[in-house]
């Protein structure tokens, strides 16, 4: 299993997480994926404990090599303005 974190980046109109809603402000994201390309996604605010999963299921990369890729495709949408 392989895992990505991003570095800080803000999320001014917010990201939709499954257990509280719209977060924004700085946050980090963290992807992980296993060895058959099951992907799961989680963020949190920038040094916070607690982590929040994006809505969604069953994601899943054709080849686990894509995930870095993935993980800064991912960061970029999400702090895009």
């Amino acid at each position: 299993m392989t895992e990505e974190q991003s570095s800080v980046f803000t999320a001014s109109h917010g990201v939709m997480t499954a257990e509280v809603g719209v977060i924004s402000g700085e946050l980090e994201l963290r992807t992980t994926c296993d060895d058959d390309g099951v992907l799961a996604l989680a963020i949190t605010y920038q040094g916070a404990d607690e982590w929040y999963t994006l809505p969604g299921e069953d994601y899943r990369l054709h080849d686990p090599r894509d995930h870095e890729v993935v993980h800064r495709i991912l960061v970029t949408v999400l702090a895009r303005p």
